[in-house]
């Protein structure tokens, strides 16, 4: 593969959208060349379930470049046809199930090569606000972005969860969002047939008129395109300028806060956010959108349109906690739900996985904590970061207990194996304050 002209051509891709902001892009496929699909193979997961086809990377790469050559003229030609998505359940932390859509593996490879485009493109007009599914962004970065500005008295804050959103996004709409960018005939084309492909589930092929399966590679890019119209530049362009104070929004994918510095100006935005959103096919959750007084001290009361309490966003549960030097700052703590699910993981691995040398056993929930502990390591969370591991080690401990009544099913043997083996201990890997103010 020329690295190098596939660089060339990412760079004119992003140059052409740099020169003309706003301006309709109507050629850009012929980026999309044998080169273009290996990359777009190489930059595609190998580790997924298998689609509707049965077809496995393995089975792919055995043929790799005849494959890649036969799907790069079927998307040329508008020969390629989107196979239906297999659609599975998994269950979320309010007890309902989350749908996720599977391509077949050669539909991921095709949208990594469609999504590569558009990612060049919209790249150079996405703003500061979003983090979700971007280069060079994080999830991480979010939090650090929310924590700051709450800090600095952005304390009037709006918890939105936006009804299936996945399920409700608007074709429609999308497409004509699409059309003040994006025309080229190809890649509109592709997306087209990605929009109207279908799902499959328990035998039944089901048709729609609006949403995106979960799971699919071209599903956060298109996301992130039509929340960037409807949200981000209209909190930016028609929102900030008419606030009181300083207001700012951090959204990643579909979750996203706005936090602001006055009670009028929170107001004024819950007031119109549903209205907004309605127009485009969106719905706000009302039991989940919550209006948030998050002052550390309320002096006055809370008004009675808002409640006094702590809020998840990211999987963390932002809070007030005094520092060392006795000043005011956000805590992020683990999630209750979050902290619950994957112990629920862990507790379910063991019991079907207790059969396995304990050394495997080992190696597994090792890298669970090394996991846990990159994601949920920051500054302030050490405890919850300790609970986990101690509750991890009795999960394993119970279910080693249950499978003999020798060996390892006494605590004595137990600790004396984890001492020659121990489990890794909870680290901090994202500082968010300096030491002088790290938590108490």
């Amino acid at each position: 593969m020329d690295s190098a002209n596939l660089l060339t051509k990412w760079q004119w891709i992003v140059e052409l959208a740099r020169r003309k902001p706003g301006t309709m892009l109507f050629s850009l496929n012929h980026v999309i060349d044998f080169e273009w699909m290996r990359e777009a193979y190489i930059r595609t997961r190998k580790d997924g379930a298998a689609g509707i086809d049965g077809v496995t990377p393995r089975d792919y790469e055995a043929n790799l470049e005849a494959n890649l050559r036969d799907l790069l003229e079927r998307i040329k030609s508008g020969r390629y046809e989107a196979p239906p998505v297999r659609r599975v359940y998994l269950p979320k932390a309010d007890g309902s199930q989350r749908p996720i859509g599977i391509p077949s593996f050669e539909d991921k490879v095709a949208q990594r090569a469609i999504a590569m485009v558009l990612e060049a493109v919209y790249e150079q007009d996405f703003l500061s606000c979003s983090y979700g599914f971007r280069p060079g962004r994080s999830a991480h970065q979010a939090l650090r972005q929310l924590s700051g500005v709450m800090t600095r008295r952005q304390c009037w804050v709006l918890e939105v969860d936006i009804r299936k959103y996945f399920d409700s996004l608007s074709h429609s709409h999308l497409c004509e969002i699409l059309d003040q960018r994006v025309t080229d005939g190809v890649i509109r084309r592709m997306i087209n047939k990605w929009l109207n492909a279908g799902v499959l589930e328990a035998g039944n092929l089901h048709f729609a008129t609006e949403g995106t399966p979960q799971g699919g590679v071209i599903s956060p890019m298109l996301s992130n395109i039509f929340l960037h119209h409807v949200l981000d530049r209209w909190f930016e362009a028609e929102v900030r300028p008419r606030m009181r104070g300083k207001a700012t929004l951090v959204r990643f994918a579909d979750d996203f806060v706005m936090t602001f510095e006055t009670h009028y100006d929170a107001k004024r935005v819950m007031e119109v956010l549903g209205k907004r959103l309605a127009r485009f096919g969106l719905t706000l959750h009302p039991e989940k959108t919550r209006f948030i007084d998050f002052r550390p001290q309320r002096h006055g009361g809370t008004p009675p349109d808002c409640k006094a309490q702590s809020f998840d966003f990211l999987g963390f549960t932002h809070s007030w906690q005094k520092s060392r030097k006795g000043k005011d700052v956000v805590r992020q703590t683990t999630a209750k739900s979050r902290f619950a699910r994957s112990l629920a993981e862990v507790e379910d691995w063991c019991r079907t996985n207790r059969h396995r040398h304990p050394l495997e056993q080992r190696a597994r929930l090792s890298a669970v904590l090394v996991g846990h502990s990159a994601y949920y390591g920051i500054t302030g969370n050490i405890r919850r970061l300790q609970e986990y591991r101690y509750q991890v080690t009795r999960i394993w401990h119970k279910w080693l207990a249950r499978r003999t009544r020798r060996g390892l099913s006494l605590w004595a043997s137990f600790n004396a194996f984890l001492t020659r083996h121990p489990l890794p201990v909870a680290r901090i890997i994202h500082r968010y304050t300096s030491p002088n103010e790290s938590l108490a």
